[in-house]
């Protein structure tokens, strides 16, 4: 034990010797923070349980309503699209200045974000497909592709978003909360077609992006203006769904007639609002947290594989599910109805067991992430030279190609 927390300690000091002085720890603080916030919250929402036609997804938000409350927690992609918004506006801004072509800047940057997602399509094709050659219900393979394939729709919004960003960084963010405003008074006060509704995928989180890109304009350099969007944003979400009709939950729930998120509403843009203020008051303290080496090693290595995180942590819940299908009994918190306060405290149990398996995929796919990390030989570079600081500052291999990669995070 002593020697792995001496190993642990070398390593984050590396990493922290290694990053670059001017880089701001407390924007990647943030986004790993909003990634775990959704992973940790689909683990906690999502149950599959067993059926006549095999395994059926519901939500302990469907069975006890109060639990509402728990969804404002975990409900974190404004604070990513926030983030998203201001690296790319940043990065945009800096590959003008080298000179770099837009073709070139967008696709370093969506490269990162479709290779994973190619190797979770592909294995996922395969595995969906033996199922069904095995005989499983199509009702089962049915809902565990939809768990699979549902969160893909955020990177989908996400990479357009990005490649936009040249049209969009500019845009003031209040044009397009009143789009979401316009399309929600269609939908439900004029009663016009569902379909609209899906304006909003784009708008609705056009919203936090746009603040991500004035963030990165120095919009946000006084507390001010995050403190109204705090105070704004929480008064608004609080009239929507007091007297706006607007269901509490701010993630989708089975069987629900209206979901804040599927596609986003106003009450999902005016808490996203208020998601974004706090974020951007709480930089300061994040900040300083992150001049710890011990702490900022942590959220650097986790953005490393931020994608790989986020698209497998619904593939490692789904095979604890069924691997424990081969216990006789229904095991609590796992196949068992979220009905209870027992079903809520078996579940945390499952937590650990859920991150030992996500490990496991996190080890066997994160290299698709982390490919366009590794540095290319040039006509007068040796194919394993390693930066000037990296190398002074950690001495072994290993540490010395983690630190490389932190800087191209």
């Amino acid at each position: 034990m002593r020697k792995l927390r001496a190993r642990w300690s070398d390593l984050a000091e590396g990493i922290d010797a290694a990053t670059p002085a001017d880089r701001d720890r407390a924007v990647d603080a943030l986004r790993t923070f909003a990634i775990l916030g959704v992973v940790l919250g689909h683990w906690l929402v999502t149950a599959l349980t067993t059926t006549d036609g095999g395994l059926s997804n519901t939500s302990p938000l469907a069975h006890m309503t109060w639990l509402a409350p728990v969804s404002w927690v975990f409900q974190t992609l404004a604070v990513f699209f926030l983030v998203g918004g201001h690296v790319a506006a940043r990065g945009y801004a800096s590959a003008r200045e080298r000179g770099d072509s837009y073709r070139t800047w967008v696709g370093q940057r969506l490269g990162r974000l479709f290779r994973p997602v190619a190797a979770v399509l592909t294995l996922w094709t395969v595995v969906a497909g033996g199922m069904l050659i095995g005989g499983v219900e199509l009702n089962t393979v049915q809902t565990l592709v939809k768990l699979v394939l549902s969160p893909l729709w955020f990177l989908l919004v996400f990479a357009a978003l990005t490649a936009a960003t040249p049209l969009v960084s500019r845009l003031h963010p209040l044009w397009p909360l009143a789009v979401v405003a316009g399309v929600d008074l269609w939908r439900f006060g004029l009663e016009g077609p569902e379909w609209v509704g899906w304006v909003n995928v784009a708008a609705g989180w056009l919203v936090p992006y746009t603040l991500g890109a004035a963030w990165s304009r120095g919009a946000f350099a006084r507390r001010g203006p995050a403190l109204l969007l705090l105070a704004a944003g929480a008064v608004a979400t609080a009239a929507l769904i007091l007297w706006g009709g607007y269901p509490a939950s701010m993630v989708g729930v089975p069987g629900a007639a209206v979901s804040n998120l599927n596609p986003p509403t106003l009450a999902a843009a005016a808490f996203g609002l208020a998601q974004c203020g706090l974020a951007l008051l709480v930089r300061g303290p994040l900040a300083r947290a992150m001049r710890r080496p011990a702490a900022w090693a942590k959220v650097a290595l986790v953005n490393l594989s931020a994608m790989t995180i986020f698209l497998w942590h619904q593939t490692a819940m789904m095979a604890v599910t069924a691997l424990g299908l081969l216990v006789p009994a229904d095991l609590p918190g796992l196949h068992t109805v979220p009905g209870s306060m027992a079903w809520i405290a078996a579940r945390l149990l499952w937590l650990p067991v859920f991150a030992a398996a996500l490990s496991i995929c996190w080890a066997a796919f994160r290299t698709y992430e982390q490919v366009s990390c590794r540095p290319k030989p040039g006509p007068t570079t040796a194919p394993t030279a390693a930066p000037a600081t990296a190398t002074a500052a950690v001495p072994r291999p290993r540490t010395a190609t983690t630190a490389r990669k932190i800087t191209h995070v």
